[in-house]
């Protein structure tokens, strides 16, 4: 069914109350795709890839991109084929301005009216989770940012990253839910029994490196839309909002702190 503010729902909307924890992707989830960050994280992979290889950029860009191909990420394929040090990788590529990020006190409050934990876990280094959580003013609401480094470099959609990510802060995933603005990356979480939903982007993605655009929305819902996503929104604060409207009222003075 569709609903104007939280968007295609391929599950019954509203049953949230058993939720008592709340997990974000951060690229493209917590904040829009339209702040084009990831541009600045791309021609920083290419820079590092360049100098570390000493390639020419033509030559270092199809090496980055066929390793994002053959082993799901940049960085997977260097530490794989040359042993570099993921810490330099992921410091140099996440040294960007953050100026683009916009203010959403919207989202800010509808976070901040979760019951229970929320969490950020992002394939990103946990460094740059916390820069964006910071400068999106939402540092006091999340109890945790798990980065790459934490899952010891595996990253979604490997399953071992998800038991790590659970394991390190004991959340059980049939009592949380899962936004993610890659489908793919729903499929694991959804088998571990998390709720889970896409956010997803109008932008435009035609000229933008592969690992930066999502599943084609049509393709992807099909006629019922697949078994692993079961919430589609293109709005995650309005999601959230009519999420909030499901749950019961905390009484005075509760908090879930």
């Amino acid at each position: 069914m569709t609903d104007n503010r939280a968007g295609i729902h391929l599950a019954p909307f509203g049953k949230f109350g058993h939720l008592t924890d709340w997990v974000f992707d951060l690229d493209n989830t917590l904040y829009p795709a339209e702040c084009d960050l990831f541009a600045q994280i791309d021609v920083r992979m290419t820079e590092f890839v360049s100098r570390v290889l000493d390639l020419h950029p033509v030559e270092a860009r199809k090496v980055q991109k066929n390793y994002y191909a053959t082993y799901g990420t940049t960085l997977s394929g260097l530490m794989q084929v040359h042993q570099i040090d993921p810490a330099d990788f992921l410091h140099h590529v996440h040294d960007i301005d953050l100026s683009p990020l916009p203010d959403l006190p919207v989202l800010r409050e509808a976070i901040r009216a979760l019951p229970g934990r929320k969490f950020v876990y992002t394939n990103g280094s946990r460094r740059h989770a916390e820069r964006v959580v910071e400068k999106m003013q939402l540092e006091d609401l999340f109890h945790g940012s798990f980065g790459i480094e934490d899952a010891d470099y595996t990253p979604k959609p490997h399953k071992v990253s998800y038991d790590r990510f659970c394991d390190l802060h004991a959340v059980r995933p049939g009592q949380a839910i899962f936004f993610e603005d890659l489908a793919r990356n729903l499929l694991p979480a959804k088998e571990m029994g998390f709720t889970t939903v896409l956010v997803h982007s109008e932008k435009d993605w035609s000229h933008e490196p592969v690992e930066a655009r999502p599943a084609n929305l049509q393709d992807l819902l099909g006629d019922d839309g697949p078994d692993h996503i079961d919430y589609v929104t293109g709005d995650l604060a309005a999601f959230l909002e009519a999420v909030l409207e499901t749950l019961p009222k905390p009484a005075p003075g509760e908090t879930d702190d």
